[in-house]
């Protein structure tokens, strides 16, 4: 690489970790700083709302601000004082809900959402509402007509989406947690775009949002973006002693690695069929490597989905919009459906052809769990890619590329994902010590049973330790 194009690189890379307040601080360290009376909630939240705004002419990726407070004790909770984003679109009191969407003029909300009182109760400050693409529904968070929000690694690169504004916020510095929520990999992947952790914890493992009770498979499950994965089991053991499912096994909290040994299944290509790129291969593949050396047993697993699961989460995902379609004058009452970007009305025109469809797709979708447990025999988790392909271009995935094509694009690059949204299962993603040529991160991710987010946080934290994650501000 010569030297300009080296200068090229450094320019495009965005971060504001400095000597202030947050420091290199993750939220547990930060939390810590301010229980020692080292920092000040104030003072932390000053300095976060300071590095957003060093960062934000340049990232785009908060949605709405909130006022800092002026001054402030400590509240209970692991992350008394951290300050961080909601994403936007989950409710929080007095703030519009805008779900990404120019369809509407969103309205200022009522009261916090269930999830909104579960993340506060961590004890964090909220400095605002952080940007998603349109409901959520792409993986990389980009509009018409508006800046995209931009990867922190390289400006030029997709943050991923629908959780792309909060990843971009922590992968640059300014907030060292951000919450952020999974219904196709919306977690997982602005993480492996970030070189961030992102657990989808299992669902109901958190409190469900009102609107995916009423559905016939409820995808979407809360949870935070870090850069630690201490970071990822605190929020998760804070978050049970607000409220914990007793359906599912206690995670507490996760410290470090585990001795326990583990059999592990390696999927590299999908099980639709979708084969990953060089860099994708690399990265799992060297991760099998040191889960090897570090005594665990890797063999190669297959997931055998049924060959129509790609197309009937596609026909579940249209119904969603559709669904807004009909219903969006409860976000606004100038709801309009046309204004919808390219890719919700694409998937709502798709769904419409094939809406008598529907009782057999979601049938066949709830037996996914059949297949998705019997590719679990004799293993304790999975080791694959996040994404088939790294981090593409922004425009690549842009809602105005033709519906045809964007569609195609897409199952190109999200086809590992979707399984555990349907399943229900918890799926972790932490970065590779593999990077692209361009310094980019890569992500894999290790998936469990349900209930298995201890046993998902132990192997990350080993893989962690074995090797650091590399630090944008290392770069």
């Amino acid at each position: 690489m010569t030297t300009s194009e080296e200068q090229s690189e450094a320019q495009a890379r965005v971060h504001v970790f400095r000597d202030d307040a947050l420091g290199d601080h993750d939220a547990v360290g930060l939390a810590e700083a301010i229980r020692r009376r080292e920092v000040g909630v104030a003072e932390a939240a000053r300095d976060a709302a300071a590095r957003v705004g060093a960062v934000e002419s340049r990232l785009h990726a908060v949605q709405v601000h909130l006022d800092v407070p002026a001054h402030g004790s400590a509240p209970a909770g692991a992350f008394a004082g951290v300050p961080t984003f909601v994403k936007d679109n989950t409710d929080y009191q007095g703030l519009p809900t805008g779900h990404g969407s120019a369809a509407f003029a969103p309205r200022a909300a009522r009261r916090h959402a269930p999830f909104t009182r579960q993340f506060l109760s961590t004890g964090v400050t909220v400095l605002g509402k952080t940007r998603l693409p349109e409901f959520g529904f792409s993986p990389t968070t980009e509009f018409e007509g508006a800046e995209p929000v931009r990867n922190p690694w390289h400006t030029d690169h997709s943050a991923g989406g629908s959780s792309g504004g909060s990843a971009a916020l922590v992968a640059a510095g300014a907030v060292p947690i951000a919450h952020a929520n999974d219904g196709g990999g919306s977690i997982r992947i602005p993480a492996a775009c970030c070189g961030l952790v992102g657990l989808k914890p299992t669902r109901g493992r958190v409190v469900a949002n009102a609107q995916g009770r009423r559905l016939p498979i409820d995808l979407v499950t809360d949870g935070v973006v870090s850069r630690s994965v201490r970071d990822s089991a605190a929020f998760l053991a804070a978050a049970e002693q607000h409220w914990r499912n007793p359906g599912l096994p206690p995670v507490g909290l996760v410290e470090g690695p585990s001795d326990r040994r583990l059999r592990i299944g390696l999927l590299v290509d999908s099980p639709n069929g979708v084969r990953v790129d060089a860099d994708t291969r690399a990265a799992v593949t060297e991760t099998a490597e040191r889960l090897e050396r570090l005594g665990h047993t890797v063999e190669p697993v297959e997931l055998s989905i049924d060959p129509h699961f790609t197309d009937d989460f596609l026909t579940y995902w249209g119904m969603l919009s559709f669904l807004l379609g009909v219903t969006g004058r409860t976000l606004g009452a100038d709801f309009d459906r046309s204004r919808m970007d390219g890719l919700s009305r694409g998937l709502r025109e798709a769904y419409v052809g094939k809406w008598k469809r529907t009782p057999g797709v979601v049938r066949r979708l709830k037996r996914t769990r059949e297949a998705y447990a019997a590719g679990f025999r004799g293993l304790d988790v999975i080791l694959s890619p996040v994404l088939a392909h790294t981090t593409p271009p922004i425009g690549h995935l842009n809602p105005a590329v033709p519906y045809a094509t964007l569609i195609e694009r897409i199952l190109a690059y999200v086809a590992f994902t979707p399984v555990n949204n349907v399943v229900g299962t918890p799926s972790i993603a932490v970065p590779a010590a593999h990077t692209t040529a361009d310094g980019l991160p890569v992500g894999v991710m290790v998936s469990g049973r349900p209930g298995a987010e201890r046993t998902l946080l132990e192997l990350a934290f080993e893989l962690e330790a074995d090797r650091p994650f590399r630090r944008l501000q290392d770069s």
